[in-house]
């Protein structure tokens, strides 16, 4: 994870296309966000958009707008995500999942820095800084036929790799103590609760397959079930995480 932060810290001031890549709940959002955040850009809009939340028609209107009358229900004009993140930055999450008619159109807006609204004849300029994340390995799914080769070098100037919680023994006692602190502190206690040895070493056992956000909703659910004032044992974890340690 070292490696990765002296990595933002240079790239973040440009303007160069970013993608993320890691498995789910391993912080690629995070990670985007830090780009904008520490860049020129950061008093401008971020916006983020997760591509497997939508269908692809639906997607198309979403990232790129659509007119008034452009479909059954568009009563008016919108504008997409592109035009909401003009001179920010445009986060896409789960690229992967885009049909490939889609990456047709997200690669000609991308190379040619402009978008057509689903409905509309007239393209619109657009200054964005492009940030792209995938769970999935996109070079595979190009052998598949399933994701544009000019797209994926389009989106991959440069690459971030975020490594699995499991792989992060040293992180994962440090996040465990930092979101235990801020989740005790959600709660209204005045301070985190103390953890017990053997718990750490349940928790250095088990193989997180939901990364952070795994031990995110983890930690909310210890807080919730502990009493205050009594150190957090291996039977307050969860019982797959209990199993693992045994």
């Amino acid at each position: 994870m070292l490696d990765v932060f002296r990595l933002l810290l240079k790239i973040a001031p440009t303007n160069a296309t970013v993608l993320i890549h890691g498995e789910s709940g391993t912080g690629k959002e995070l990670i985007a966000r830090a780009l904008h955040d520490l860049s020129p850009r950061r008093t401008g809009p971020y916006v983020a958009e997760n591509c497997a939340a939508f269908p692809e028609t639906l997607l198309e209107s979403e990232l790129f707008g659509h007119a008034k009358g452009a479909f059954t229900g568009a009563d008016r004009t919108r504008k997409g995500r592109f035009q909401m993140a003009h001179k920010g930055t445009l986060f896409l999450d789960e690229v992967g999942d885009m049909s490939v008619g889609l990456q047709k159109k997200l690669l000609r807006a991308l190379q040619e820095g402009e978008v057509r609204a689903v409905g509309s004849s007239v393209s619109i300029k657009v200054d964005v800084r492009f940030i792209s994340a995938s769970n999935k390995d996109l070079a595979a799914l190009i052998k598949q036929g399933l994701f544009r080769e000019d797209l994926y070098f389009r989106l991959s100037p440069i690459k971030v790799e975020l490594p699995p919680l499991r792989d992060r023994a040293g992180d994962l006692f440090l996040l465990f103590e930092r979101l235990i602190a801020e989740a005790a502190q959600r709660c209204g206690r005045s301070r985190a609760p103390d953890v017990a040895p053997e718990t750490l070493e349940a928790l250095r056992r088990y193989r997180w397959p939901g990364n952070v956000r795994e031990l995110q909703n983890e930690i909310q659910r210890v807080i919730a079930l502990t009493d205050p004032g009594r150190p957090i044992v291996p039977t307050d974890l969860s019982p797959e995480i209990q199993a693992a340690a045994r």
